[in-house]
């Protein structure tokens, strides 16, 4: 049949029989994409490696390179779409080494081969536990709260009575004061704004305060009052902690005992 056309015609009856198949293989995967491995997902056309045979449409084809020559107009990959970061969770545990976490949802998955989903979990430590470790070292010996046997427990200068006499109303030493110099406290005792809390945002660290021991938080057999330092080797850090706020507590170094306290009123607490 062939000597009835010239070699002119006969080339261009070839290319006009493939550009026939073409057209007949342009919707190779038209409305037939699918996800993941699917055996089922198949046709006969022409592939992108420019084989016609037998070739697929789900989204392993592209690693297997037997894709249908359309896939990647009919089938465009379209990535994984996230919400925005959820707001960091609390700690998980109070008494010990934890972290918080924070999530975020998948709002529309990957599509054919599309780029996978990112974390959607993200954990980090709690800054109160790592500050906390930090400031008391905190060891199997003390309880949740991180504080030592020995903490002080204080409050405002503002609601000592001047309590120089005993239930019987008999006259009781006057005490004496103990100055420190504040060394760390946590960032709770800095938003207490409750009426009998206030007084805890004026704690800064680097200040000198006050703190006074009387009656009856004095001891009047060893003249010493819970925390004061008294028994505390030189520049010994020690642990105090707020009354009315237990999250507000810190560490403070003995700097001198005196007869009567001389720091400011925000700078100077009773032992209690």
């Amino acid at each position: 049949m062939m000597g009835f056309f010239s070699v002119e015609q006969s080339a261009v009856l070839v290319v006009a029989a493939l550009f026939g198949m073409y057209q007949f293989a342009k919707g190779g995967c038209s409305g037939r994409c699918c996800q993941g491995t699917d055996f089922t997902c198949v046709t006969t056309d022409w592939r992108m490696d420019l084989v016609y045979g037998t070739c697929y449409c789900d989204e392993r084809c592209l690693k297997t390179k037997d894709c249908c020559f359309d896939y990647p107009t009919e089938c465009p990959a379209q990535p994984c779409v996230v919400s925005e970061w959820s707001h960091w969770s609390g700690c998980a545990h109070h008494c010990q080494p934890s972290f918080r976490v924070r999530r975020r949802s998948v709002e529309r998955p990957p599509q054919n081969s599309g780029q996978a989903c990112p974390r959607l979990e993200e954990q980090a430590g709690c800054m109160e536990y790592q500050y906390l470790n930090y400031v008391f070292r905190w060891n199997s010996n003390m309880d949740c709260f991180g504080l030592n046997p020995g903490a002080a427990f204080i409050t405002t200068m503002e609601y000592s009575k001047g309590r120089t006499h005993d239930l019987y109303r008999a006259p009781t030493d006057v005490g004496f004061c103990i100055e420190f110099k504040m060394e760390s406290l946590t960032p709770q005792c800095m938003v207490e704004n409750r009426p009998y809390t206030r007084w805890m945002q004026y704690l800064r660290e680097g200040y000198s305060v006050c703190v006074a021991c009387q009656p009856p938080a004095m001891n009047n057999h060893s003249w010493s009052c819970q925390g004061d330092g008294n028994l505390a080797e030189r520049d010994e850090l020690l642990h105090w902690q707020a009354v009315g706020s237990p999250r507000c507590r810190g560490t403070w170094r003995k700097v001198q005992r005196l007869q009567h306290c001389s720091c400011p009123q925000v700078h100077s607490f009773i032992f209690i």
